[in-house]
């Protein structure tokens, strides 16, 4: 027999209060239950069950026992679910958020080929540089940049990395900047007041924390690129967002020596929603993609 049968007919018999209760809730016969819970005893040297003709006991051990199959069974059951989801196709649709340029210039170009790849799915994207609440805001995963709080599920990806760029039209009318100390004389543009403090950059000497100032100041990474290319300054912003202009020559890749600050970067999602076939297939896309 079959232990796990065995097991299913054992705690029915506990709950049920009878195995002729147990193999009605089973669909077998009740001397079929009495053989099931026999078959146990045996295996286990031990006797489950004190039986008398108008009521039944559990044993000590019986009671653990049953304790112990109910989990077992449970797994048992869960396990047997997940394998089914991991059969299915994604489908549905997926609501996902992430930071506005790391979302723009590198997750599009990516749910091109997801999006090809899993056609049953339909991707919703909300950009925010805020930090959002998965469960009151309904999304399903969640792109962070920096250190992340113990108590969320993360995939880790690769590090948020930074590029300290500028025009050729602006290297042209300002100079070329060879020591990081020399962006000291340059308009640098930022964020805000506060991130032009000082721009860390590591070489062979050590890092170096370089003074900064400039005139103009804007609350998003990609109208800063464009100010770069429109020759207002020289700014430091991610990789994501200015290698590709790099490439194409729009703008120039300054102290390519130097390591400048990076930030870990994570998918975060709930636990209990990666059991479905769309968000697991989205997990294992963008680790394969950006880990």
């Amino acid at each position: 027999m079959d232990v796990f049968d065995s097991m299913q007919v054992y705690v029915h018999a506990v709950e049920k209060g009878s195995l002729s209760a147990a193999a009605t809730a089973c669909g077998i016969s009740a001397t079929m239950a009495g053989n099931h819970l026999r078959t146990l005893e045996k295996r286990l040297g031990m006797q489950l069950l004190q039986r008398t003709t108008r009521r039944q006991h559990l044993t000590a051990f019986g009671e653990d026992y049953y304790l112990r199959c109910k989990e077992i069974l449970r797994l048992v059951a869960e396990t047997d679910a997940q394998a089914q989801n991991q059969q299915l196709a994604p489908a549905g649709k997926l609501r996902i958020t992430a930071p506005v340029s790391f979302g723009a210039e590198a997750l599009m170009p990516a749910l091109s080929d997801y999006m090809a790849r899993y056609p049953e799915v339909s991707v919703d994207v909300a950009l925010s540089d805020h930090t959002v609440d998965l469960v009151e805001e309904g999304f399903e995963a969640a792109i962070r940049i920096g250190p992340l709080p113990d108590s969320l599920i993360a995939r880790p990806l690769a590090p948020y990395r930074l590029m300290v760029c500028a025009s050729p039209d602006y290297l042209a009318r300002r100079g070329m900047p060879v020591r990081p100390e020399d962006l000291a004389q340059h308009e640098c543009l930022s964020f805000s007041l506060a991130a032009l403090q000082h721009w860390p950059l590591t070489g062979e000497e050590g890092t170096c924390q370089v003074p900064v100032s400039g005139r103009l100041q804007v609350n998003n990474g990609q109208a800063l690129r464009v100010a770069a290319l429109h020759g207002l300054g020289i700014v430091l912003q991610s990789a994501f967002l200015l290698q590709a202009d790099v490439q194409a020559g729009r703008l120039v890749q300054l102290f390519p020596s130097y390591t400048l600050p990076s930030r870990p970067m994570s998918l975060v999602y709930l636990p209990d929603r990666y059991r479905s076939p769309k968000l697991r297939s989205f997990v294992d896309f963008l680790v394969e993609r950006f880990g």
